[in-house]
């Protein structure tokens, strides 16, 4: 049995975090003389009050967490955050359900951008903050967790990382809050530079903080039910493409960049792979519009590579109804939603790195199929590939598409078509916010779906977002034994 008390003081730490943000989106109804700044004060004050005590309770002068705890602290803050995130949606007026409240904290913190909210237009702008902070938080909280947790606990194929495809190894920043602090400061560096991008635009303060904090995150939540269809006018969108690419690019190659090494983006594997697969993504669906005559070429190119990349990267923005392109561009966006961005960024879904393990083991296989004694090495860029890592990144694949397939089936029983289910799975698992069709599409929401089929699909955000090995290794019953 893991000591708990560790786990349970850096939850409070976090809770307490969590609390004192509420009373921002506090600040900003209450200057706007909007009444639900009275449910975000209580929201704080709850989470605040939780969280300290359950810190205060729990302190150890020594704390010894090992890798069990950090696995129990990986999956029971996420879940903590989520839900009590929640709280202010169900105390503001605007009287969500306790399962719309979690839906919306949850897409929020896992930076889904699933969304049961209609009418954002007239909504108070402390609700609005607040969905976009929580996938500000969420997107550095995935970073964080990508590059000191995951390598540490060898999940998915991240051991292969030492601050992502570096070789600066522990020396750089030896402890875990230094490289929280490093990464935070790369993350609040990128979000002010997109503020000031997106006001240029023409963009409000209010609508440019707001989507500037979703977009590095990766998020997709927006502060109109147009998206950021709503401020395409004046280029809005061209600033978006550049930091949903800047956010789905490995934090580890900032850091490295800021110690002068400039080449860092192009000795990196991943990153090369990642511009090449949206240079031709982007390319296929321009072809493919134009050529169909839905629009002329530069139209094309511009919805293009903002959908491809918004779906890519998991962001979920939208500028078009891509839906109405026909089946070959539905297919691809239900393709794209598995592709992901870099790992130790704020990106989802299965990421590149392991698609390009996957590929090297198969080369592997090939070449020595015909010659049994043939010794093939295999590498990651100027790195060997350790069967482990091999064997991790397979054992993730199996389980992303289990994953999928197992909620596909379920929300399939619960009443919902095939386009829905499937999609609605593979959004869900894959953190990416819209699916297909005409319910949840671009253009729709999750708002009409039963509550069962939103358990379901909130399962599947936590599960997909923390990487699936680590949810299933707390359940397994040998992880509890002494």
């Amino acid at each position: 049995m893991p000591d708990l008390r560790p786990v349970f003081f850096v939850v409070g730490i976090m809770l307490t975090g969590l609390g004192a943000a509420m009373f921002v989106p506090m600040l900003v109804d209450y200057f706007s003389s909007d009444r639900s700044w009275q449910a975000f004060a209580m929201s704080g004050i709850i989470t605040t009050l939780f969280g300290g005590v359950l810190a205060l309770t729990t302190y150890s002068p020594k704390p010894d967490m090992g890798p069990r705890g950090a696995f129990l602290l990986t999956v029971l803050s996420w879940l903590a955050m989520a839900t009590f995130a929640a709280i202010p949606f169900l105390m503001n007026p605007t009287s969500m359900s306790l399962t719309d409240a979690l839906f919306e904290a949850t897409s929020g913190i896992t930076t889904t951008g699933s969304t049961v909210m209609t009418g954002l237009d007239d909504q108070p702008r402390g609700i609005l903050l607040w969905r976009a902070m929580l996938q500000w938080i969420g997107g550095v909280g995935i970073v964080v967790t990508a590059m000191a947790v995951l390598p540490m606990l060898k999940i998915g194929g991240m051991q292969l990382f030492r601050l992502e495809s570096s070789d600066m190894g522990e020396k750089l920043l030896p402890r875990a809050a230094s490289l929280a602090a490093a990464i935070g400061g790369i993350y609040l560096l990128l979000t002010l530079m997109c503020v000031i991008g997106y006001v240029l635009t023409g963009m409000s303060l209010f609508d440019a903080v707001a989507h500037a904090m979703t977009t590095v995150a990766t998020g997709g939540y927006s502060t109109s039910d147009a998206s950021m269809g709503g401020f395409i006018d004046n280029g809005a969108d061209l600033v978006c493409i550049a930091f949903m690419l800047a956010g789905g690019m490995p934090f580890g190659m900032y850091l490295l960049m800021m110690q002068g090494k400039l080449k860092a983006p192009f000795q990196d594997p991943q990153v090369r792979t990642f511009i090449i697969i949206v240079g031709v993504m982007i390319a296929l669906m321009t072809v493919f519009l134009w050529s169909s005559s839905q629009f002329t070429g530069s139209r094309a190119l511009r919805l293009s590579a903002f959908n491809v990349v918004s779906i890519i990267t998991g962001t979920g923005y939208a500028t078009a109804d891509y839906n109405a392109w026909g089946p070959f561009a539905v297919a691809s966006f239900f393709v794209f939603m598995f592709i992901g961005g870099c790992a130790g960024s704020t990106a989802c879904s299965i990421k590149i790195f392991r698609y390009q393990v996957a590929f090297e083991a198969l080369r592997g296989y090939l070449l020595r199929m015909p010659r049994q004694n043939m010794i093939v090495p295999l590498r990651y860029g100027t790195k060997p590939l350790p069967d482990t890592i091999v064997y991790s990144v397979m054992s993730y694949f199996f389980l992303f598409f289990l994953t999928f397939a197992v909620s596909a089936v379920l929300l399939s029983v619960l009443g919902l078509d095939s386009m829905t289910a499937w999609s609605g799975a593979g959004s869900a698992v894959a953190n990416v916010g819209p699916g297909l069709g005409d319910i949840i599409g671009p253009t729709g929401t999750y708002q009409t779906l039963s509550s069962p089929a939103k358990w379901v699909l909130m399962t599947s955000m936590i599960v997909g977002r923390l990487e699936i090995v680590t949810v299933l290794v707390i359940l397994t019953p040998a992880f509890w034994r002494a």
